[in-house]
């Protein structure tokens, strides 16, 4: 957070006139050019360093968050969501007759700034700007009524569109007799450090709360920062059977407390949960869904014994960008996590792969950075080896960032080995040609990539290989497509025909499973296409997946019973 509260004065004159540092939030008015050395900003937890104290987001829409931000410990993230655009609202107290620059920087999606009963013309004023990747400042300027004390300022994004972030909001003018934040001061240091949980790889830590602080930084022997909101966190990638020492300070926008006492903890010897198996030749994937959105309840014992890759759906993005956690939903109706773990024990010594899937319509997981693609190999290893995860789905419907997706996914292979299980599944338009992120992020791990299971749904039409324009829910549609991926440069091997297991399992795109059949034919054996054909059969195309195993029991099994063994005794 921006911490100038009030106008600098004592500027040097530049030929005559005051020269403005624009930064600095000063600004003339009038004519004259009189600076309002008076002026504070009547914004109040202006940086979000305070949670949302002060504000108000419709529908629970906006929060408070760690990352990204552009000063300080704290931003807004706010997320449009169907008709609610994430408007976020504070009332500042204001004086009568009196100008006011309105400022805030922005990052993310469509993001608006305004104030409302102003008291003067139309008694609102607003800007606005698209999308934006970098923080980018908006301003506009208020003219208070003769009898207004109160103005609401806001912000809000824009319906169907990506979050937007806001950090150091400003409303520069005279004091209404609300005052300003006072300036923070170094919090104390933080008591009460303790190591929890230790794995072969991490380290749960927590302590006490500090009075006034806003974030902690987490040491590890004296060095490595790890910096975090709450006040318990889990310090991954460690070595196994290793002793380590930990301390923690506590931050705030004026500075950073002394290290806490140390705390030493010794991680765990490895223990191996054995490679998975390997994937067949010709494999049926199937995402089973850890949540109840009126699909079957299964628990994974329940999955179909079709299923060859059991993708768990999903993780969870947490602060800090790039990890990942996973939590049991209790809507599964597991009696504990034990119990989940037991389960995937299970399907993997019948013989099936489980991953962990990231993403998802609604998850979103940023990997960005050299530091976010870190955090997600260590994360995503540290599930493996809680769970006995074989491997991990990427299925980021909100962008990704190929050069940093894929030194993860590099790292986490060097920390799993050859047995990882990879898989993708993009959405037709990410896989359209080579230039795309996911298409150049395939490429780039084709090496350890097990199978690209592409979304044939919810697409409108597309372009095939043969440069004709098909249309979703044909065999054409699913032929030429997947002809695309291997004349990019996949192997047949690492294509899969992704389709809902039910006209219940996605907006668009359902097809019978005779379709699924014929295509898997038409690209395996020349036999059953549609108008298109291949130059060449590839007799070697892994298969095909479904979304989700939970759809397809609540249709009574119809995509599995018929799809399944067609793709085992594929050629």
């Amino acid at each position: 957070m921006d911490r100038t509260t009030t106008r600098p004065h004592g500027r040097r004159w530049l030929g005559g006139a005051l020269a403005l540092a624009v930064g600095s939030g000063l600004v003339l008015v009038g004519g004259a050019g009189t600076a309002q050395a008076a002026d504070v900003n009547v914004a109040k937890n202006a940086g979000f360093e305070n949670g949302l104290a002060n504000w108000s987001c419709s529908a629970g829409s906006g929060a408070a968050v760690s990352s990204p931000v552009r000063t300080g410990a704290g931003a807004l993230r706010a997320t449009p969501a169907g008709l609610d655009n994430a408007k976020c609202v504070q009332t500042v107290t204001v004086k009568p007759n009196s100008t006011y620059t309105l400022s805030a920087w922005v990052q993310g999606g469509y993001a608006y700034l305004g104030a409302n009963n102003t008291g003067t013309g139309s008694g609102s004023v607003s800007t606005w700007t698209p999308d934006s990747a970098a923080w980018k400042q908006l301003t506009t300027t208020f003219t208070t009524g003769a009898s207004t004390t109160s103005v609401e300022i806001y912000t809000h994004g824009w319906y169907g569109t990506s979050p937007y972030s806001v950090d150091d909001v400003s409303v520069f003018g005279p004091d209404g007799g609300g005052g300003q934040d006072p300036d923070p001061v170094v919090p104390g240091i933080p008591a009460g450090l303790a190591a929890g949980t230790v794995t072969s790889s991490s380290v749960a830590l927590s302590w006490g709360a500090v009075s006034g602080a806003t974030g902690y930084k987490v040491y590890r022997d004296g060095g490595n920062p790890q910096t975090v909101s709450g006040t318990s966190t889990t310090v991954t990638g460690l070595t196994a059977d290793t002793a380590y020492q930990f301390q923690v300070a506590a931050t705030n926008s004026a500075g950073e407390s002394a290290k806490s006492a140390a705390v030493s903890a010794r991680t765990a010897k490895v223990t191996d949960p054995g490679p998975g198996p390997n994937v067949p030749k010709h494999a049926l994937t199937g995402y089973w869904q850890n949540f109840n959105n009126g699909a079957t309840v299964q628990k994974l014992r329940d999955v179909q014994a079709q299923y060859d890759i059991i993708a768990v759906s999903f993780a969870a993005a947490t602060a800090t960008p790039g990890q990942i956690t996973f939590n049991l939903d209790p809507a599964v109706g597991y009696a504990s996590v034990a119990d989940f773990k037991a389960d995937v024990a299970a399907k993997k010594a019948a013989g099936k792969s489980v991953i962990i899937s990231v993403g998802g319509e609604k998850g979103n997981v940023t990997i960005n950075s050299d530091a976010s693609a870190t955090a997600f190999a260590n994360s995503t290893y540290a599930l493996m080896q809680e769970y006995g995860f074989n491997g991990v789905d990427i299925d980021l419907e909100h962008g990704i960032n190929s050069t940093y997706l894929t030194k993860a996914l590099r790292q986490l292979s060097a920390k799993a080995g050859s047995s990882l299980v990879l898989t993708m599944a993009p959405q037709t338009i990410d896989m359209q040609n080579t230039d795309t992120e996911y298409f150049k992020t395939a490429l780039a791990v084709k090496d350890i990539l097990t199978v690209v299971n592409m979304q044939y749904y919810n697409s409108g039409s597309m372009l095939g290989c043969d440069g004709k324009v098909y249309s979703q829910g044909s065999v054409d549609f699913l032929t030429a497509l997947a002809c695309i991926q291997i004349q990019g440069g996949l192997a047949p091997s690492q294509i899969g025909l992704g389709v809902p297991a039910s006209t219940r399992g996605a907006g668009s795109g359902y097809v019978d499973p005779q379709i699924v059949k014929n295509a898997l034919d038409c690209l395996t054996r020349l036999t059953s296409c549609g108008t298109f054909k291949p130059a060449q059969a590839w007799p070697g195309v892994r298969g095909a997946m479904t979304w989700s195993t939970n759809w397809d029991a609540t249709a009574g099994n119809a995509w599995s019973n018929a799809v399944g063994p067609h793709v085992h005794n594929l050629p």
